[in-house]
């Protein structure tokens, strides 16, 4: 534990943010996440900068971590091991995407396609990485039964981590399965009453101009959906009505500018009751469509 004042804290915030002011609010998830500084106690240290304020690691540590981000490109996510996504603080790492704040209406959405007292009995989570999407699935319907995909078993080991850190490597029913796309599910073809999925969907000319941050330390495996950013939706949505269940629910991240296409595959798909959805900017970055009952 390190103890200093308020007005020593914001000396130092202010040192770090010399001519970088639009870090601010990275400095301060750093702050919150590592050296456990509620935004409201940040707060509070410029209205009473004589009080003392508690962090549960050095200022060292807190600079080292910050240099090493703003010089060599590096996500504080990766710095610190772990991220904050809904009410989940889950690890990460170079193998897996980092979870963004968008990907949670992705969740929304989903939950959104069952009434309240009647969830799928069977689901998948198609590319889960970190397993953010299918954990909040598996805690809000414990007794269904998913499927987690991935091709990577790097990422599937930081799934299954953050499955146990949660204690949900017993009780709610989730198979981890190494394999790409629908390729391990084809036991349960025609049994999922819903499949989710945030795939590689950016085109790999527009990763090799994304900020460092992200193209140089995240797996480009997670990022690139080829030449049109659509070889993974393609792959998906194409085989969703052999294996959804008759009325089952598709539910689909894509970058902003592709709900036109996606929107066509869906229709040649032959699924049902499509719709788009905007996230939290406005852009549309979601699907949604049902296979049809017989």
């Amino acid at each position: 534990m390190t103890c200093l004042s308020g007005s020593e804290l914001q000396l130092w915030r202010r040192e770090q943010l010399l001519g970088q002011q639009d870090q601010a609010a990275a400095l301060d998830w750093l702050l919150e996440l590592e050296a456990g500084l509620l935004w409201r106690e940040l707060q509070a240290s410029y209205l009473h900068p004589e009080a003392p304020v508690q962090l549960r690691c050095s200022l060292q540590r807190l600079e080292q971590i910050w240099q090493q981000h703003r010089q060599q490109q590096v996500p504080l996510q990766h710095l610190v091991g772990r991220c904050p996504w809904q009410d989940l603080e889950l690890e990460v790492s170079p193998a897996v995407l980092i979870p963004r704040q968008e990907t949670e209406l992705l969740v929304e959405l989903a939950m959104g396609c069952f009434d309240a007292s009647a969830g799928p009995q069977h689901w998948a989570d198609l590319g889960t990485g970190s397993g953010c999407v299918a954990l909040a699935l598996a805690r809000h319907w414990p007794s269904s039964c998913g499927w987690a995909v991935d091709c990577s078993g790097e990422a599937l080991a930081v799934a299954q981590r953050n499955a146990a850190a949660l204690g949900l490597h017993q009780g709610a029913a989730v198979h981890w399965c190494e394999g790409l796309w629908w390729q391990p599910l084809r036991p349960v073809a025609g049994q999922l009453d819903l499949v989710v999925s945030n795939p590689p969907y950016i085109p790999s000319s527009v990763v090799d101009g994304l900020e460092p941050v992200v193209r140089d330390h995240e797996p480009r495996l997670a990022l690139d959906g080829g030449s049109d950013g659509l070889d993974a939706l393609r792959l998906i949505i194409e085989a969703a009505p052999q294996m959804l269940a008759p009325g089952g629910w598709l539910v689909l991240e894509h970058h902003h500018d592709q709900a036109a296409a996606v929107a066509e595959l869906l229709a040649a798909a032959g699924l049902q009751e499509r719709r788009q959805e905007r996230d939290l900017e406005g852009q549309m970055r979601f699907a949604v469509a049902r296979r049809c009952n017989p």
